[in-house]
């Protein structure tokens, strides 16, 4: 775990939780960093993203802390905007910032008030107790149905010096991809305007968390944030920005990555490959129509290679192709060939797809450039096991 420099992380039990585990998380920028943010394309909006988004377009795109926490999303509240506003207030007084650079996170139930004394009590204590190797509290402080941390780090190496790129999210369920998603910070130590961020981040975006789904649900509260404080003194210019860029990106896959390994019952983690569209984007549309089809989650959980369900949802994806070009491989066995079925050892392959990472390829043969890579999982009874009691 090789961490960017100047930045400082605290993280502590504030009793929004049920049970005693950290449950808000403080991140710091020892100096206001560039930033960009993408967030939630629900019409409905919990109020800390809409306060964020405020924050961001008043700071010209400068954040100097996030605070997050989990237990409860602070949306379709009567106090939401209040309670956002304040715990904002008390992480800025207490850092002596200003109020505007103070991006607030939260994730949990929606619709149940939230105790902003709760959130403003805790500040204090999380800013004496920041420290600049605690990035892992704060990554399992924000953690609801989650089994597991979910962390990357990048170093890039450039004339000038070493620049690193670490990352923290979170997600299990609600997962669906349309802007962010979820949680989700990175952090570097880079010099990148804030312009140059945004761009970095919507073309990262596309390629992780817009190309991950667990359950076809969009949450209320999602947000993904990139910081850059600048404390390597290295300026990413036009040299060094395709290499940046790439490492930025790698530890959003990864981050996506690990989302789908963790969703809510999964047993496998599902990677789906689609070419031969005529863009990638029409590729990306492609996969997430195979990648929520509930037929095809749950065909791939019980070790059934039924391609004719990934074939259907293809189909239906909105993208137009020709079916009789459509070759299909599972775990790298080709099942479909010109949209018809091919000799195979099923049992071997039953046996390939007990699996716990299991691959779909649906390419578009002498088709055109457009490709995508998608991450989603199996559907199981541990799913429902999970939201029919999720409240309660």
């Amino acid at each position: 775990m090789t961490l960017p420099l100047g930045y400082r992380y605290a993280a502590l039990y504030a009793g929004i939780r049920k049970d005693s585990r950290d449950d808000v998380g403080l991140i710091c920028s020892d100096q206001p960093a560039a930033a960009a943010a993408v967030f939630t394309t629900n019409v409905v909006q919990a109020a800390p993203v809409t306060l964020a988004r405020k924050h961001l377009r008043a700071s010209g795109g400068k954040v100097a802390a996030i605070l997050v926490n989990a237990g409860n999303a602070n949306c379709a509240t009567r106090t939401g905007d209040a309670v956002a506003l304040a715990s904002a207030k008390a992480v800025a007084k207490a850092l002596k910032t200003k109020t505007k650079y103070v991006l607030p996170a939260s994730t949990g139930v929606i619709g149940v008030e939230l105790d902003r004394k709760l959130l403003t009590n805790a500040v204090p204590k999380l800013v004496t107790a920041l420290s600049p190797i605690n990035f892992e509290g704060v990554a399992k402080a924000m953690m609801t149905t989650d089994l597991r941390m979910k962390t990357a780090f990048e170093v890039v190496n450039f004339r000038g010096g070493s620049v690193r790129v670490a990352g923290m999210t979170k997600g299990s369920g609600m997962i669906h991809p349309n802007m962010a998603t979820t949680l989700g910070f990175v952090l570097t130590d880079a010099v990148v305007p804030s312009k140059v961020l945004g761009r970095i981040l919507s073309a990262a975006t596309a390629r992780s968390y817009n190309s991950l789904s667990v359950d076809g649900d969009m949450s209320t509260n999602d947000v993904v944030a990139l910081l850059a404080n600048g404390a390597s003194k290295v300026k990413i210019g036009r040299k060094e920005l395709t290499p940046f860029a790439e490492a930025v990106t790698r530890v959003m896959e990864s981050l996506a990555e690990q989302i789908a390994a963790d969703g809510e019952g999964a047993r496998k983690l599902i990677i789906i490959r689609t070419t031969g569209f005529r863009t990638d984007e029409e590729a990306r549309q492609v996969a997430r129509s195979i990648a929520n089809s509930a037929l095809v989650k749950t065909a791939i959980a019980g070790s059934d290679p039924n391609w004719g369900r990934i074939l259907a949802a293809a189909g239906y994806s909105g993208v137009q192709f020709d079916p009789r070009k459509v070759t299909v491989l599972l775990q790298d066995v080709r099942v479909c060939q010109g949209g018809l079925a091919v000799d195979m050892d099923e049992a071997a392959l039953k046996t390939k797809l007990d699996a716990n990472r299991v691959t779909i390829d649906l390419r578009v043969e002498k088709g055109g450039p457009g490709s995508a890579r998608f991450f989603t999982c199996d559907l199981t009874e541990g799913y429902i096991e999970i939201n029919g009691s999720y409240r309660t």
